[in-house]
């Protein structure tokens, strides 16, 4: 993956150096470098056990390093949508994982001292149509009523947020209060060096497998076996790697995003828009504007593929929306950078968090569909507790292998 175009993210994260060889034996492997390999490793370090984490890139070099930077409160997709995809109350778990995970985040992230341009502005979803706005009102409607901060707001008072003028489709917008924005790389990258703080220990080595014997688990790598208690795969697109069971069910989507060169402070907050399908954008504190989605203009919308490649047809699309949404940025727009990155996906767009079939000790987290950051340090925090109970946290249920909404994919 060395000549795969890196991100914004990991090109202003500062290099970050992964330990070798590895031990012959440890108390709990977690394998995967990415948001919830990390902050999974820094819960376990925190609480004493002895941790290493296997990373076979570098640190955010998949889909962490890869994304839009969000931090945002719920599920994917509207929440309108998901409570009738996935249930009332499984909806209102997420909320509250969700919720929890902003507050552990603020208080990781004051304890052990890391910086990563995290801010709390919050998020605006555009409505193009008068019929998005009716979504959106129907939308704001159901989350009020559950108890939850949403705001219509109408096209005077979605300007008096954005710093350009609106282009005339814009009618309006949802805002969402307290959502966060961060800078992802560094994010992993302070949750690792906390950990490695608390006596954990990272490598760089490729796995090709777990199992199991009757001394326990083994983790063969490219670097020779390693011998664990219990194993956390934290792989997210790659389980079915090493899981083949879960390939039928937790596929790669490629998602790609562009950065243009530094503009004048114009955007605080977060910004959503259906122009294709799910855009999105934030302007990052240097100035740099991203942009990400249009995935879905990729042959087959960007499902098996597995190398992390910019594709033109979708960069030309992504090029179009923000001269689309606002004009008079057409003539200062640069390209600064390119890059794709691949999303674990699953049929209902909600992570899977459950045993590793017929591998007593392994526990999987996986399936995010683009959106992992609302979930990483309190689903950490839940995986290392299930580590050291010995017990899968009762929290955890909503995010079985076995619920029913949960399908193969179309194919498989």
């Amino acid at each position: 993956m060395n000549d795969v175009p890196p991100s914004y993210w990991q090109r202003t994260a500062p290099a970050f150096a992964l330990a070798s060889p590895l031990p012959s034996a440890v108390e709990v492997a977690v394998i995967g470098g990415g948001l919830l390999g990390t902050a999974t490793c820094y819960w376990l370090a925190r609480a004493g056990l002895r941790v290493v984490l296997l990373e076979r890139e570098g640190l955010a070099s998949g889909a962490s390093g890869r994304n839009g930077g969000f931090v945002r409160i719920g599920p994917a997709g509207s929440y309108v949508d998901a409570k009738e995809r996935l249930g009332e109350e499984i909806v209102r778990q997420v909320m509250r994982i969700t919720t929890e995970n902003r507050t552990l985040l603020r208080q990781v992230l004051s304890t052990e001292a890391i910086a990563c341009a995290y801010r709390e502005p919050g998020s605006l979803r555009l409505a193009l149509s008068e019929e998005q706005a009716r979504q959106f009102r129907r939308e704001i409607a159901e989350l009020v009523a559950d108890g939850y901060d949403a705001l219509w707001l109408d096209r005077g008072q979605t300007q008096e947020l954005i710093q350009t003028p609106l282009g005339e489709e814009i009618v309006g917008a949802r805002f969402r209060p307290e959502q966060g924005l961060v800078h992802s790389a560094l994010l992993v990258q302070g949750l690792a060096q906390a950990a490695m703080r608390y006596g954990a220990a990272l490598y760089r080595v490729e796995v090709l497998q777990v199992g199991s014997e009757k001394e326990g688990l083994f983790v063969q790598t490219d670097q020779g076996t390693l011998k664990a208690h219990q194993v956390v795969l934290a792989v997210n697109a790659w389980t079915g790697k090493l899981l083949p069971e879960l390939a039928p069910i937790l596929v790669p989507v490629l998602e790609q995003m562009l950065a243009y060169a530094p503009l004048p402070p114009l955007f605080t907050v977060g910004i959503g828009v259906d122009v294709v399908d799910g855009e999105y954008l934030q302007q990052a504190p240097d100035g740099s504007l991203l942009v990400g989605g249009c995935g879905v203009l990729a042959p087959d919308a960007g499902v098996g593929v597995w190398e992390s490649r910019p594709l033109a047809v979708v960069q030309e699309a992504l090029e179009q929306i923000v001269p689309r949404l606002f004009p008079r940025l057409s003539s200062q727009l640069s390209v600064a950078a390119r890059w794709a990155g691949l999303m674990g996906c699953v049929s209902d767009a909600h992570p899977v968090v459950d045993r590793a079939p017929g591998l007593p000790g392994v526990i999987f987290v996986g399936g995010f569909s683009g959106h992992g950051m609302p979930f990483g340090l309190r689903l950490g925090q839940l995986l290392a507790e299930s580590v050291t109970s010995g017990v899968l946290a009762t929290e955890l249920w909503p995010f079985r292998l076995n619920r029913p909404s949960l399908f193969l994919w179309p194919g498989s």
